[in-house]
């Protein structure tokens, strides 16, 4: 799990990195709850979160990342700009706070050159174990 905390301490984002897999999927990961407070949404934060979950990813010899999030959401236009390629949908996947059901669209990150993100700076990002 990785936690992003703001100058004053305040956590401001987290996002789970899940390792452990199948015994013939030692190379992928799943990438799972990533959350970003309002206040800070639109500043780098998921951008940074995601750029250090791609470091410990490869950090752990994974090359395939994959992941899920509420088709038509703001996260996908975060995911695209992050090279995330959309592999497909399925509709009333999940449910919503309210109780609606919601699409779910998957995505899925072949591992390659190592960028930093130039947000990293203004954040601090710690990981813990579960």
């Amino acid at each position: 799990m990785l936690i992003a905390e703001d100058r004053d301490g305040s956590i401001v984002g987290t996002v789970q990195l899940i390792t452990a897999q199948p015994e013939n999927q030692p190379h992928r990961a799943d990438v799972a709850k990533m959350l970003v407070h309002r206040k800070v949404r639109r500043r780098g934060v998921a951008h940074a979160l995601m750029s250090e979950l791609d470091r410990i990813a490869r950090e752990e010899k994974k090359s395939v990342l994959v992941l899920d999030t509420v088709t038509g959401g703001d996260t996908e236009r975060l995911y695209q700009r992050a090279g995330w390629q959309r592999v497909g949908s399925v509709p009333n996947y999940a449910l919503m706070t309210d109780g609606a059901l919601c699409g779910t669209t998957f995505y899925c990150k072949q591992l390659g050159s190592r960028r930093q993100s130039a947000h990293r700076k203004y954040l601090k990002i710690s990981t813990t174990c579960l």
